[in-house]
């Protein structure tokens, strides 16, 4: 009989949502350890990148001889303000470490809205100016033109943790205009779990939220090394 997979989650210590809404998409990878990577108080930055790889490092060394199936790099901010490259590099660090496959929430966030084949998205986010400045350079670098976007504009962690789903319905409907192709809401920490199939009912295009773009992303990776992992959409 074929073991479950095993998979890692590596989030910013603040992260309270990715964990269990991915273990809800995908329940055979529950319970899934968590390897939490010291970061500022505030809203992560370009210039906390170096410190933040370093930080990444050290909060996987304690699992790093486990044998895992997938690591999962799921903050998306780290992972798209450093652009397609940047990202490239951590995946490439963390596979080295812990000779695992590694998905990361910015490649999935591509991956996925290539997959539906649009040009272009509307896009929610909770965060500042310069971090949103971020996100659309690495999504139009990628092929994918931001529409529009709209922001809770968080200044810190406890402001991030404190948005609700309720709040993140709003944004996003008041986001989308008829001309969308795609809505994506950005952020592992944004609970997106009971959003997303009532998004995709109610505007009939595609949606995707971070956790669940990663989550498509990570059951497509263990299937092709044999786990019959289902996803819960």
């Amino acid at each position: 009989m074929q073991r479950n997979a095993k998979a890692l989650i590596v989030v910013p210590e603040n992260n309270t949502t990715m964990e269990p809404e991915i273990a809800a998409l995908c329940p055979e990878l529950a319970p899934i350890p968590v390897a939490r990577v010291k970061r500022p108080a505030r809203t992560l930055l370009l210039e906390d990148l170096p410190a933040y790889a370093d930080a990444t490092l050290v909060a996987i060394e304690p699992f790093a001889d486990r044998q895992f199936d997938l690591v999962i790099y799921g903050c998306t901010a780290a992972g798209f303000l450093g652009g397609p490259a940047g990202n490239a590099r951590m995946v490439d660090k963390l596979r080295a470490r812990t000779h695992a496959t590694v998905v990361s929430t910015a490649g999935a966030m591509m991956d996925a809205m290539r997959s539906e084949g649009v040009s272009s998205a509307a896009v929610v986010t909770p965060y500042l100016a310069p971090v949103n400045d971020g996100l659309r350079s690495y999504l139009e670098s990628s092929g994918i033109k931001v529409e529009t976007l709209n922001s809770f504009y968080c200044r810190t962690t406890a402001e991030l943790g404190r948005i609700t789903e309720e709040q993140v319905l709003d944004l996003a409907l008041r986001t989308v205009t008829p001309q969308s192709e795609c809505l994506f809401i950005a952020c592992s920490q944004l609970p997106t779990l009971n959003v997303v199939a009532k998004l995709r009912a109610q505007l009939d295009i595609p949606v995707w939220s971070s956790i669940q773009a990663t989550a498509w992303a990570g059951a497509k990776a263990l299937s092709a090394q044999g786990f019959p992992v289902r996803l819960v959409a």
